[in-house]
């Protein structure tokens, strides 16, 4: 299991698999089984009887988790997926910059 070096509403690229240089937001973390799920990416068709939430059924069109090794934190500077190093403040909080430009992903 890799770490998580990305959180909720990152942007990110994928680097591997069939989505591989398509961006997008993180919508939700799985850290247990460090896997990500990211909007408009990794769809999956889920197949529904008719119910009383859902009178007609059918095909509902929904997004899939993918691992985060598969994944680089996008650096809009640079314009492509980055690796990150991590720096300690002087308040003691930590931040993600970028290794190729230095641009700071924690603004706070």
């Amino acid at each position: 299991m890799s770490k998580m070096r990305v959180k909720k509403d990152d942007t990110v690229q994928v680097v591997a698999g069939a989505e591989k240089g398509k961006t997008g937001r993180i919508l939700s973390v799985i850290p247990g089984k460090g896997r990500l799920i990211i909007e408009s990416i990794n769809f999956r068709k889920k197949h529904t009887k008719p119910s009383r939430e859902n009178q007609q059924g059918g095909i509902i069109q929904k997004e899939s988790s993918i691992s985060v090794s598969n994944v680089l934190l996008y650096c809009p500077s640079c314009k492509k997926g980055v690796k990150i190093r991590k720096e300690i403040r002087k308040d003691g909080s930590r931040t993600r910059i970028c290794k190729k430009c230095g641009e700071v992903f924690d603004k706070s």
